[in-house]
């Protein structure tokens, strides 16, 4: 299966900043590009797909709900 995470440039690019800043101010560490690429790629690999799995989840309850409210507005013959 594909990895259903899929990012583009500027998405990656904006990711590994982040986690550069974050290991900057956090712990005090200069994390390099291919370092802070690597362990993008890792994070998604080994917990994008529990977060898709969340949001995947989420959508489906929100989206049963609405089922629901929609049936409540059905027009009751007498």
């Amino acid at each position: 299966m594909q990895n259903p995470i899929q990012l583009n440039d500027t998405q990656r690019n904006e990711m590994i900043s982040s986690l550069q800043t974050y290991f900057e101010q956090e712990k005090d560490e200069q994390l390099g590009d291919l370092a802070a690429g690597l362990l993008l790629d890792f994070i998604i690999k080994e917990l994008g797909p529990i977060f898709y799995n969340a949001g995947i989840e989420a959508s489906y309850q929100f989206m049963n709900e609405k089922m629901e409210d929609l049936f409540g507005i059905q027009v009751r013959e007498r």
